[in-house]
């Protein structure tokens, strides 16, 4: 019963795990996503609120130069040095956005902005109700101050992987919650799969152990096609739970290979579903050679076994199965309708 525990967890922890991380998977793209919005969301924020605080300054500063402006106007042409500020660079556009006169370190303007960012450097657009100089567009130009990129830099990776994390332990609480009532089920399925199996394998061994004691010799023609037709429901009961059997408990042993000869295992086959080849009257032509192979007998056996049952299956009647064995190359075909 432990082996048998064992069996049945190790099994559902594997679909499970595969399970789980599928909907991790897609949960974690999810998350990224998210906290990507989220974090562009934030820096676009920070952003403004730069340009908030720079607005202040930066209209004190127009104002200024405004002021300036008006004086070199009046004193024109006696004065004609243009006025600056070590705190700020100015320029002064007319209104078709022509240059009039530019100290700007970066000449990229936007005139269709107040305020914005442009290679590190703040700039602010005022327009001006006079035409000083013929000035329409006043462009001051700071220095970027970088302090609110690396603080907000800074925040969205350190709460991001914070935010991750939290997600990441409730999407994995999460994802067990839902799992759970599929993982009962499976477990329920599977028990019940295998307590079946189980139990069949009694009652079978037992019909075929009796047909094979059986002495055919003194019965009734008719009687030993009746035994015929049994036997080869038997052996096809038979082949199917050695089918159920390999999918819920046998791929939990560990198998160890061996050497193999394949031709007295092939012909050892072909007795075995000779009453069913017999029933469709199919004829065998062997071609074998003496090939041995390092393998696990039992699961070189079911490859051979299930190749032969189809061939027998989807067989014409009075058709033919072909089994070639050489070094390196198993054939086994048939003459029935075939597949794509």
């Amino acid at each position: 019963m432990l082996v048998s525990k064992n069996r049945d967890t190790s099994s559902l922890l594997r679909s499970e795990k595969k399970s789980l991380l599928r909907f991790l998977a897609l949960y974690t793209a999810l998350v990224i996503l998210l906290i990507t919005l989220l974090s562009l969301f934030y820096y676009q924020s920070q952003e403004k609120l730069m340009f908030s605080n720079q607005r202040a300054e930066l209209s004190k500063y127009a104002y200024i130069q405004t002021k300036r402006l008006k004086v070199l106007h009046y004193f024109f042409p006696e004065r004609t040095t243009y006025p600056r500020d070590p705190r700020f660079k100015s320029a002064i556009y007319d209104i078709e956005h022509k240059k009039i006169f530019s100290l700007l370190e970066d000449g990229n303007v936007h005139f269709n902005e107040e305020i914005y960012l442009s290679n590190h450097h703040v700039h602010f657009v005022k327009l001006l109700d006079t035409y000083y100089l013929g000035t329409k567009y006043l462009i001051i130009e700071v220095k970027e101050d970088t302090a609110w990129r690396s603080e907000a830099l800074k925040r969205i990776v350190g709460y991001g992987m914070l935010a991750f994390i939290f997600f990441m332990m409730f999407g994995l609480v999460l994802a067990r919650l839902f799992l759970k009532p599929m993982r009962d089920s499976i477990m329920l399925l599977d028990r019940f799969i295998k307590d079946t199996t189980h139990e069949l394998n009694t009652p079978l061994s037992t019909i075929l152990t009796n047909i094979e004691m059986m002495d055919t010799e003194v019965m009734a023609e008719k009687n030993k096609k009746k035994l015929n037709r049994i036997n080869i429901a038997a052996k096809t009961v038979s082949h199917l739970y050695r089918d159920l059997t390999y999918l819920t408990l046998e791929q939990e042993k560990n198998y160890n290979d061996e050497e193999i000869e394949l031709q007295g295992l092939i012909r050892n086959r072909i007795e075995y579903f000779a009453a069913m080849a017999q029933t469709k009257h199919l004829h065998f032509d062997l071609d074998l050679d003496n090939v041995i192979i390092h393998a696990d007998k039992q699961k070189v056996t079911r490859v051979i076994d299930n190749l032969i049952s189809n061939a027998i299956k989807y067989n014409k009647r009075g058709g033919k199965i072909g089994i070639r064995l050489r070094i390196g190359k198993l054939e086994i075909w048939d003459t029935g309708v075939g597949i794509n």
